[in-house]
């Protein structure tokens, strides 16, 4: 019985530490994410799409304030290179009122999407501050 209770112990005390470590890391990650959908879903033509961000702040666009900007979203393509323009066209979804969730409606098939942060003049932040997910239109 002592040594039962002695692993459990242990093993209380490793998930303590373990999970404190894991939050810490989530926690210091900087960069973009989508909430929704995840990567390799299967979705419907019209479906929501949420935008993360750590480590910026969303604002609407206009200036460049320091470490701040929108969100882009962009269909079939992908990140735009440091200090690059975002075009405005269909494939590139400026959301410059500063939103983090909007509905999006595809066709069906196979489809990209590529979450790009960028300052309030639309300048790229890169790579860095971009991520692309894959989703099945049905």
């Amino acid at each position: 019985m002592r040594v039962s209770s002695m692993v459990l112990t242990l093993l209380l005390v490793g998930l303590a530490f373990g999970g404190t470590a894991i939050a810490h890391e989530k926690a210091s990650h900087k960069g973009v994410s989508f909430g929704e959908p995840q990567d390799g879903a299967v979705v419907q033509s019209e479906f929501k799409v949420v935008m993360n961000i750590e480590g910026m702040k969303v604002e609407k666009a206009g200036d460049a304030l320091p470490d701040s900007g929108h969100h882009h979203l962009i269909v079939d393509g992908d990140c735009i290179e440091k200090g690059g323009a975002v075009p405005k066209d269909e494939l590139h979804r400026h959301f410059g009122k500063g939103q983090e969730e909007a509905t999006l409606l595809l066709a069906p098939g196979k489809h990209s999407l590529t979450l790009q942060f960028a300052n309030g003049l639309h300048k790229s932040y890169g790579r860095d501050w971009c991520q692309t997910i894959h989703v099945t239109v049905e």
